[in-house]
């Protein structure tokens, strides 16, 4: 979190209603005190319910009324999210800062760019080189508000055009937005919509225009249905004929990411070599260099002989010491099978995922490098057996055993996934089949932590490939950071690509992992509504036993009385009976 803490300027009953309904337990925002000016509420969703915790802001420090010491929000936040049970509720409720929602975008609008610094704002505005391009951020330097920044005709010092920083006051007491003077503004759009037309005069007497937006492919993982709806919206409105004013959304940023692939200029001349063209599948696909997959124990003396058509793949936007790695490689040749057992071996691999079949429309789309069921086969100094094969809904999967020839003992168990539902031509209907098919393959490979990356191919190993590596790359980000995580999927593919070339071929597979990242994330939220709802039924039941149980008690109290003014009527009456017997005799 730290420097990245954003205030929203709402009210306590619109934070419930954000809470509520995009967040879950655990997440929570911050937003400005509309009593006390300078203070802050912290608002958190605990269970069903969302509890508000005031924030005192003394001018020298922050605290929680008491207790800790901050000098920053962003320090006080930290804090309590790392030191879990600490803050409770006035009934002894623990109240858990798990996922900030303190950076939920205040529009959908696609020029809205969120956490970006002014250095990098002139940086791609001045790359795009197009007058009066403009985008609004967040302004880094007073949280709450935000700023205008727009590529003017005039040359600054440095020889390039001056971008000019516009800041957006948002008024705290109305909620408004404005750029200084007497108009204010309900929303961000309604403010950049009025300037559009209208223009925005500097303080030096300079004119600045919006003309063309520089729109943004970063977007908050809870605002990614907006963000599809909106791609959709623009490719309805050229359906309906508005296509001259407005382009397809998915297409538009599709096309933006092939112009940027044709500037990587990155040496194959490995699969360029005479000796290496036969293990080429496609002649012009060829792996990178730097990224290529090199086969050990082969013969230096014969050219070639430590080529395969694959590439290491990682996900570089994510800082992580324990880096998930790919391979991404074509679907085998017959003179390629060897060598891709080869890799198998070498990388210590235990998950083959393999999204084409063998044949589709009548084309080869990758020899069986496997053995029938209960068979084996060598291939070259390694033998291969296929000990069973499962039919699931959309896949199939082998267990495979590898071993040396000469050293069986040393056998290693690997588990292929063949994903069989992909159609010929596009993409699955919906994503639900490829994410769970994604679930079953991570939880195997997670069976083994010492594995070495998981081999994934189709047929030329930049398509299907590129597309589900992506998605388990995203999937895979919002699993380590949270719900509420900025993603960027142009910037994801964009990465890929810079290791092995052609990465997500078409703009269908684009698309779908708009698709599949959006189910994903709506699927973990209904699972965690779940758990909360199982969480609270299973509390309730032991309040309910625990009550049942005082009841249960009081009942035995109540008739041990009733029984012990019986017994003491019954020894009276006994006692009674005895002295008029004696008495009688």
């Amino acid at each position: 979190l730290g420097a990245v803490i954003i205030i929203l300027n709402i009210t306590g009953l619109q934070a419930e209603e954000i809470l509520k309904t995009r967040g879950i337990h655990g997440s929570f925002l911050a937003r400005p005190s509309k009593k006390n000016v300078g203070d802050f509420s912290l608002s958190v969703r605990v269970g069903d319910c969302v509890t508000h915790i005031r924030i005192q802001n003394t001018g020298d420090y922050y605290d929680l009324y008491g207790g800790e010491k901050f000098a920053t929000l962003s320090e006080l936040v930290d804090y309590y999210t790392a030191e879990n049970g600490i803050l409770q509720d006035k009934d002894g409720t623990v109240i858990e800062l798990r996922y900030p929602l303190n950076c939920s975008d205040p529009t959908t609008e696609r020029w809205y760019h969120g956490h970006l610094s002014g250095p990098n704002a002139e940086k791609m505005l001045v790359t795009r080189d197009e007058t009066y391009t403009y985008l609004v951020r967040e302004s880094l330097s007073k949280p709450g508000d935000f700023v205008l920044s727009v590529l003017t005709d005039e040359i600054g010092k440095n020889g390039a055009k001056r971008v000019s920083h516009i800041k957006i006051m948002c008024q705290v007491r109305n909620d408004r937005y404005t750029v200084g003077g007497t108009e204010m503004f309900d929303t961000l759009t309604d403010l950049v919509e009025h300037y559009k037309v209208k223009g925005i005069e500097e303080v030096s007497g300079n004119w600045v225009y919006l003309k063309q937006p520089y729109y943004s492919t970063r977007v908050n993982a809870a605002d990614i249905d907006s963000r599809v709806k909106q791609l959709d919206k623009t490719t309805q409105q050229q359906q309906d004929g508005d296509g001259e004013k407005s382009k397809a959304g998915f297409w538009e940023e599709f096309d933006a990411l092939q112009k940027l692939e044709a500037k990587v200029k990155k040496s194959r001349e490995e699969g360029q070599r005479p000796e290496n063209k036969s293990k080429n599948r496609y002649k012009n696909i060829l792996p990178f260099n730097d990224t290529r997959v090199i086969l050990q124990d082969t013969d230096p003396q014969v050219v070639g002989s430590d080529y395969i058509n694959a590439n290491y793949v990682r996900n570089t936007l994510q800082e992580s010491t324990d880096q998930k790695v790919y391979i991404a490689t074509q679907g085998c040749l017959a003179t390629t099978v060897n060598d891709f057992w080869q890799m198998v071996w070498q990388e210590n691999t235990r998950v083959i995922v393999m999204t084409t079949r063998e044949v589709e429309k009548g084309r080869n789309k990758c020899v069986p490098y496997w053995p029938d069921l209960q068979s084996s086969k060598e291939v070259g100094p390694y033998v291969v057996t296929n000990t069973s094969e499962r039919e699931a809904t959309d896949y199939k999967v082998r267990v495979l055993e590898i071993a040396p020839v000469d050293k069986p003992k040393l056998s290693r168990t690997i588990w292929h996934y063949q994903y069989l539902s992909w159609p010929d031509h596009g993409v699955p209907q919906e994503p639900g089949g490829v994410l769970s098919f994604l679930t079953q393959v991570n939880a195997r490979q997670a069976e083994s932590p010492n594995a070495g990356p998981m081999i994934i191919h189709c047929s030329a190993g930049i398509g299907r490939t590129g597309t589900i590596v992506v998605i388990d790359m995203i999937i895979e980000t919002i699993d380590t950071i949270g719900l509420d995580c900025d993603i960027d999927i142009p910037k994801h593919i964009q990465m890929v690509r810079e290791q092995r070339s052609g990465m997500v071929q078409t703009e269908a597979q684009y698309k779908f992992i708009y698709l599949s990242v959006s189910e994903y994330i709506q699927t973990t939220k209904a699972k965690d509504c779940a758990y909360m709802v199982s969480n609270r039924d299973r509390k309730s039941r032991k309040k309910t036993n625990k009550h049942r149980t005082g009841i249960s008690l009081l009942l035995w109290l109540k008739y041990r009385l009733i029984q012990g003014k019986q017994e003491r009527v019954s020894r009276k009456e006994n006692r009674d009976m005895y002295v008029n017997r004696r008495l009688h005799l």
